[in-house]
């Protein structure tokens, strides 16, 4: 028998501990070298623990949900193993202690299931809440144990107890609640469904940047509407012969982006940050865009985008989103930035006060582009308008300076040619 150890990856400096996702694969099934095993939960990104070798996952050692740190071991590959036999350590330890093993066969009749349905901890205080007992659950846990992501499974999918013995008198157990929604059904309308659910490392990293931020920042914030018109304009005439040259699409974002260098190079303390009593200017414009994911909020950024071609913007813009929604952005993407865009307006946002990523100074909030009725040259007419919202740290960025800057991109969005002469 050959053994490999499967450990954390190396987080980054600011990263302390991780969370366990779900296991891939199972106590006793063959794994192919490199075949992903597990994600490890950051609080700014999801990892993948690739297998190192070959074999069979031999013993699962720390569990779903378990908290982990770099270069801890969790698993154990036997690269000789056969899929299918049992870990070789497990029979003989369990011959060697029959009395513990009589305690957990004890539990597990007194709850309804099996020696090989015994319950972790964790899932069996879930189990408790739900009223369910672990054979209404399928084990995935070595030897078949139950653990809190089975359980969770289960709740998700609309598991019932099972039906009590007629000599016992068991409560009737309250609907499974997958999501927080009214009963949809009469006989349910007097309950009143709640779900505890934690917070995900990366959900807990937001509301805490976010409550130090406005904690922190005397965060102001300034609006201004700009006509779109140009810019659409420019997309569709250009829009085929650019996506045949380039083989990306021709989006809003660039020209936003553009827009934003354009304003921070005449008003460089928009891009500026605070550092204890001092104003630290940066002498480079590292946008980042703030994007949804199935896990929370993201900002990767795009270095030196003073440097970046419209094309560049686009496909940088595509390769963050979908990287994103694969949950696949790592830590180095999402650190630095001296200044953010959030687009609302995918969603159909009509305003907002958008929150200073910190330790930014400043963030722009772009909103749907709708028609509206606008007044030129004392005639009613109808344009493509989006309100823009800048909010800035009042601390080091005067009124002055922001409504400026906003209004130099407003300028650039609507006459596009500024941002060729840079006027």
């Amino acid at each position: 028998m050959s053994i490999v150890e499967v450990k954390v990856p190396q987080l980054s400096e600011s990263v302390a501990e991780a969370t366990m996702l779900t296991w891939k694969k199972k106590a006793g099934e063959a794994v192919a070298v490199d075949e992903i095993l597990i994600e490890i939960e950051t609080d700014k990104v999801v990892l993948e623990v690739p297998a190192p070798s070959a074999g069979v996952l031999a013993e699962i050692i720390q569990p779903d949900g378990a908290t982990v740190v770099a270069d801890q071991l969790i698993a154990k590959i036997d690269t000789e193993g056969k899929a299918g036999a049992a870990a070789p350590a497990a029979a003989p330890a369990a011959a060697a202690a029959p009395a513990p093993a009589a305690a957990p066969a004890a539990a597990a009749a007194a709850t309804g299931g099996s020696k090989a349905d015994v319950a972790m901890p964790a899932a069996a205080k879930l189990l408790a809440d739900n009223n369910l007992k672990t054979g209404d659950v399928a084990g995935s846990g070595k030897d078949g144990r139950v653990t809190k992501g089975d359980v969770l499974a289960a709740v998700a999918s609309g598991a019932k107890p099972a039906a009590p013995a007629a000599t016992i008198a068991v409560p009737a157990a309250k609907p499974a609640l997958p999501q927080v929604a009214a009963p949809a059904s009469a006989p349910d309308l007097g309950e009143r469904p709640e779900q505890r659910v934690p917070m995900s490392r990366l959900r807990a990293r937001i509301a805490e940047r976010l409550i130090q931020s406005q904690s922190t920042n005397a965060i102001l914030t300034t609006f201004n509407e700009v006509n779109m018109a140009p810019v659409m304009e420019l997309r569709k005439r250009f829009q085929d012969s650019f996506t045949k040259e380039h083989g990306v699409k021709l989006g809003f974002m660039s020209f936003f982006v553009k827009a934003a260098v354009h304003a921070l190079k005449k008003y460089p303390v928009l891009n500026a940050s605070v550092d204890g009593n001092d104003i630290l200017y940066h002498g480079y414009f590292d946008i980042g865009i703030a994007v949804g994911s199935p896990r929370g909020l993201v900002v990767p950024i795009l270095r030196n985008a003073d440097q970046m071609s419209f094309a560049d913007i686009e496909k940088k813009i595509a390769e963050y989103g979908k990287k994103a929604q694969d949950g696949k952005l790592g830590i180095e993407e999402m650190t630095g930035g001296t200044f953010s865009i959030s687009n609302g307006g995918t969603f159909g946002s009509m305003l907002s006060t958008p929150i200073i990523n910190p330790p930014q100074s400043a963030i722009l909030g772009v909103h749907a582009t709708k028609d509206r009725a606008v007044v030129e040259n004392g005639q009613i007419v109808v344009r493509p308008m989006n309100y823009l919202a800048m909010s800035y740290d009042h601390r080091i960025i005067d009124g002055r300076e922001a409504v400026l800057g906003l209004v130099a991109m407003k300028e650039a969005l609507e006459d596009p040619s500024r941002l060729l002469f840079d006027i």
